[in-house]
């Protein structure tokens, strides 16, 4: 492998569509194709050149879209950019996708196997949500599908079934990544207050920056204050405990985006002037558990770290070379678990942990938001601003990672870039407790959250608690929900920490659920240290 098949990113686009108006319901796949033409503007070429690059498309990769069922998006794509590519791929979802896919795309020009790649994704779910109020579906002149377009695509839609998540009705990530942000907090030894305090700074500092963002929905309009953020109101309403609305993914938006990426011989013979030039240093992925009750525990996340920390190595680079980070942010634990494994202040740090401004602020743009992060920093890299950057892709209920390194540099090492996904699929050398889907006995919360009913005042109703526990006798663990009101009042409260609280636990054979109930036992302190 020569060093003219070093792949590199010579193209990025991003294309907002702020009108809800319906005459303005631009679908997913026309947002997409504005995107892929601002990237291939974005290479510099005079427009003869950039038809020649538009030409030699024979890669497209597609981030799959929540917004419309597409029968064959990247087809479509093909058809109206004219080009018949030999590579076509639509990812099944997940926000660790783009990256997974940029990576992927990077590897395939470094074998000689692809030419110039586009990999792209949009959504649409605002102008959707427009038509569905308006009752114009399927909206006016989106492309045909043979498939069902009933409602809008939501993550809790990805559940496959009856296991233990649904008979305790958690089947959504507004639910599940509470209960890791609630075990974090605990292992670090936070006070409840102090936890909120800081993931209200967190956002409200990722807010600052999706006010100057220019592709963020919310551009232009003043940045949510810590104090907005934090404060629980009936328009800031709790949603699962510790987290109120304003800590929760947005993602009613239309956003596009796009990269285009080749060689760095193809791109000299081309005439691309190297100051477009980001080299894909390299990139790493891996996911834990699809299911929330088979992880090691709630306060580390294997997948992260072991992502972030391939990435680094397979690029040559230490964590303290890099200049530029965004991590994705649909809560704000994920940004802080990236944060403590790479030791980087969580809040008021010199470097800050997104480019973009959160899922929040920037908003959450289906699976494509981290295709963002990567236009982002390529424009940073660009400008100067440093020269290594690295972006962090999650997805599930932080179960699928994905880490990439880009910079202003070439590969310091001359190794050519890696031929093989350097981590396996699926992290299994982890020890997991046994799982008891009925569980009886005296039980200890290692963690948990509490549903909040967001249909009466006032906004700090809590209307059921999950809890995932271990029994005492045997160490396995189980998931459930309060058994009497007392129990759910507490769990619901903002003082004292429950986790490595004593009770017990029980299981309802008519409601297929386990019930655990607070007791008085003091012995939280001595089983704390056994979770």
């Amino acid at each position: 492998m020569s060093q003219s098949q070093t792949p590199i990113l010579i193209g990025v686009g991003d294309h907002v569509n702020r009108s809800l108006a319906i005459a303005d319901a631009h679908e997913p796949l026309t947002l997409i194709l504005r995107a892929i033409d601002s990237a291939l503007q974005d290479s510099g070429l005079p427009p003869a050149r950039r038809q020649q690059l538009q030409a030699a498309i024979d890669s497209i990769d597609v981030v799959r879209t929540w917004t419309w069922p597409y029968d064959d998006l990247p087809g479509d794509i093909g058809r109206r950019l004219g080009v018949e590519a030999r590579h076509r791929f639509y990812s099944e979802h997940g926000g660790n996708k783009p990256a997974k896919l940029f990576d992927n795309a990077a590897r395939r020009i470094a074998r000689g196997q692809t030419k110039v790649a586009v990999v792209a994704g949009g959504e649409a779910l605002a102008s959707f949500a427009a038509c569905v109020a308006a009752q114009k579906i399927p909206p006016p002149g989106w492309t045909k599908t043979s498939q069902n377009v009933a409602s809008i695509f939501s993550p809790s839609k990805l559940h496959g079934g009856r296991d233990i998540g649904f008979d305790h009705s958690i089947t959504a990530p507004i639910q599940i990544y509470p209960l890791f942000e609630n075990a974090f907090r605990a292992h670090r030894g936070q006070s409840i207050p102090e936890n909120h305090d800081e993931s209200a700074q967190l956002y409200a500092e990722f807010a600052q920056i999706a006010a100057h963002q220019p592709f963020s929905w919310s551009y232009g309009k003043p940045a949510k204050t810590k104090e907005e953020i934090g404060s629980v109101t009936k328009r800031n309403r709790m949603i699962c405990f510790p987290y109120p609305l304003l800590m929760n993914a947005f993602n009613t938006i239309n956003l596009a985006g796009a990269c285009i990426l080749t060689s760095a011989e193809y791109a000299e013979e081309l005439g691309v002037s190297k100051t477009k030039w980001i080299y894909v240093l390299g990139g790493a992925g891996t996911q834990d558990s699809d299911h929330f009750w088979d992880r090691p525990n709630y306060y580390s996340s294997p997948s992260i770290e072991r992502s972030i920390d391939t990435a680094l190595a397979v690029s040559g680079l230490a964590k303290e070379d890099i200049d530029l980070f965004d991590f994705y942010s649909c809560f704000p634990i994920v940004p802080k678990m990236a944060a403590a494994h790479l030791n980087l202040p969580i809040t008021h740090g010199s470097k800050p942990l997104t480019l973009l401004g959160g899922l929040t602020s920037f908003g959450g743009a289906g699976n494509n938001y981290s295709m963002h992060a990567i236009t982002e920093m390529t424009r940073q890299l660009r400008q100067g601003k440093g020269q290594h950057g690295l972006i962090l892709a999650n997805g599930g209920w932080m179960t699928y990672e994905h880490a990439l390194c880009l910079s202003t540099l070439r590969r310091r090492d001359g190794i050519p870039y890696p031929a093989e996904p350097p981590l396996s699929e699926h992290v299994t050398d982890v020890a997991v407790p046994s799982v008891d889907a009925q569980a009886e006995g005296e039980a200890v919360i290692e963690t948990y959250t509490v549903d909040f009913d967001r249909q009466v005042e006032p906004t700090t109703r809590p209307l059921l608690a999950h809890i995932v526990g271990r029994l005492v006798a045997t160490g396995h663990r189980f998931v459930a929900n309060h058994a009497d009101p007392a129990t759910l009042e507490r769990l619901a409260g903002w003082t004292d920490e429950k986790i490595g609280l004593t009770g017990h636990v029980r299981h309802d054979r008519r409601t297929r659920r386990n019930l655990f109930c607070l007791s008085a036992s003091k012995a939280a302190s001595r089983q704390v240290g056994k979770l």
